[in-house]
């Protein structure tokens, strides 16, 4: 899942390099933290959260089907 989330946002901002995606938690929960450049905010999360919804639902798809539960946060 971090993996999938690492490449899915390096596609879409304009300095990949900077694209960083921290696991958080063991067991059957995990959180998945987006850290982005500044410049690179709005791109990841879209006209009224489209794009980040669409991440999350991706990441939640993936998650189930391994039988996880996953939560992905875009931080600053």
């Amino acid at each position: 899942m971090k993996d999938l989330l690492e490449f899915i946002a390096k596609a879409l901002v304009d300095e990949p390099d900077s694209v960083e995606v921290k696991e958080i938690g063991e067991g059957r929960s995990v959180i998945l933290q987006l850290k982005v450049a500044d410049s690179d905010i709005g791109k990841v999360i879209g006209k009224k959260g489209r794009i980040a919804n669409a991440l999350r639902v991706i990441i939640k798809a993936v998650a189930t089907k391994g039988g996880k539960v996953a939560i992905v946060q875009i931080i600053d």
